[in-house]
């Protein structure tokens, strides 16, 4: 008779279902950004995420952690947040989803008016839907590709990038990226595009070279993927004055920075700039659904008008543009933001993380230089003896990670820099946890 912990071929006991899943996810999956071979290893244990509920996750083996990194910069308001799971329920007994090519929908009309909404009048008024990140910066780039070409502007087809700048995955967002290793075989191809290190970079340009010049694009504020590096204050104003001085677009990438990440609703209002085109995905549908938005000036609207054989017409759309369950949850979560007085509230923890942040430094010796801008904090590691930058092929910043999960921590860092970006529902108390067991992982990799 077999025993009940035995399978039929006498092999050994059974896998439980998590280590099932395991196997299957090893057997079929190809996960973002990993590297395969050390992901099927088999002394890894794939963690596999059940539930959520606020800033909290929970794994298939009951395990509890605080969604450190707001699942990969998108969670706003945490998991399960009521107000959003209602609308999309409401939206679900309506209609999941219908083409915004040659019809519409409210959630998707009623989101376009709201987000208009949140900048001063007669200044971004046009909304156009996308899936993420990387297709809310084509669709702006070329919408200004467009509109220089009808306007007759064809000498205007150059754009300026920054150095260490991420902008996404797809061909022409990704070569204005500024980090090598997300160009891969695409390196060739996309936009013509010239790279700057600074804002004196960039006005240091002669004449007839800004005057080739269709937009700079830039992530206000802080640079994410290049291991959330802060730009100079004042800069980003430097940047807005400098291309109305030469009719150059302005892009601003708030895929990462928007919806209080950085203690205000967008990191432009920091400055009190207001782009030509503005980028929107990740928390937009407050980390719930893939949505995307690009926002634009009547301008450059207006340049797309004509009759349909004059071919002015924005040629460009995906199949889910302006879906409406993703729309419904964006509502939600901009209902959120107000009824829940959000931003007010995010000073006290902003000065939790502070705080935290600055006990942390002085007890690892591990820890160098500490950066945050609002609920955004990030710190390099270094060699405790000589302060310098470790030897990233070592993978330490991921090795602390994963020993983080020890005391109830998710996050990923960016080779050797660790990185915090909780939901904003997080409390204080959670903020001190998280960054105690950042410090507690590193002496157990590294040592005291």
């Amino acid at each position: 008779m077999t025993p009940p912990d035995s399978d039929q071929t006498g092999s050994g006991p059974a896998p439980s279902p998590v280590e099932s899943l395991r196997q299957l996810d090893k057997a079929h999956l190809w996960h973002p950004f990993t590297q395969m071979q050390d992901w099927c290893a088999s002394a890894v244990d794939p963690l596999i995420i059940a539930s959520g509920c606020g800033a909290m996750l929970t794994d298939l083996e009951g395990n509890e952690y605080l969604d450190g990194n707001s699942s990969i910069w998108t969670n706003i308001h945490g998991h399960r947040h009521p107000l959003i799971d209602a609308a999309i329920r409401d939206q679900l007994d309506r209609i999941s989803h219908c083409s915004a090519l040659g019809f519409s929908n409210e959630p998707a009309i009623r989101l376009a008016e709201r987000l208009v909404g949140l900048f001063p009048r007669d200044t971004l008024t046009r909304v156009f839907f996308t899936d993420d990140g990387s297709t809310a910066i084509e669709c702006a780039c070329r919408m200004a590709l467009q509109y220089r070409e009808l306007r007759g502007e064809e000498q205007r087809r150059r754009y300026i990038a920054f150095d260490g700048a991420y902008h996404g995955d797809t061909i022409g967002a990704a070569s204005l990226g500024g980090i090598a290793t997300f160009h891969g075989a695409t390196a060739s191809m996309g936009y013509e595009v010239s790279r700057v290190a600074s804002m004196e970079a960039l006005e240091s340009l002669k004449e007839k070279e800004a005057g080739e010049i269709n937009a700079v694009i830039i992530e206000p504020l802080i640079q994410g993927a290049a291991g959330m590096r802060l730009w100079p204050a004042g800069m980003l104003r430097r940047l807005r004055e400098w291309c109305d001085r030469h009719d150059v677009f302005l892009i601003l990438d708030e895929v990462m920075t928007g919806f209080g990440r950085t203690g205000r609703l967008f990191a432009c209002e920091h400055e009190e700039v207001i782009p030509d085109f503005l980028c929107l995905a990740k928390g937009l549908t407050g980390g719930y659904l893939p949505l995307a938005a690009t926002l634009t000036t009547e301008k450059v609207y207006a340049a797309f008008l004509g009759r349909y054989e004059e071919r002015k017409t924005f040629f460009y759309g995906h199949s889910y543009c302006a879906n409406p369950l993703g729309c419904a949850a964006a509502l939600g979560n901009l209902r959120v933001f107000e009824e829940e007085n959000v931003i007010a509230g995010l000073p006290a923890k902003i000065s939790s993380l502070t705080d935290a942040l600055s006990d942390a430094k002085n007890t690892s010796p591990h820890f160098g230089e500490v950066r945050q801008i609002g609920l955004i904090a990030a710190i390099d590691l270094v060699d405790a003896d000589t302060g310098s930058p470790l030897d990233w092929r070592h993978e330490t910043g991921a090795k602390i990670c994963r020993r983080a999960r020890a005391y109830g921590l998710l996050t990923r860092p960016i080779r050797d820099t660790l990185v915090l970006m909780p939901p904003l529902c997080v409390t204080e108390r959670q903020i001190r946890d998280a960054v105690g067991a950042l410090v507690r992982a590193s002496e157990d990799v590294l040592g005291k």
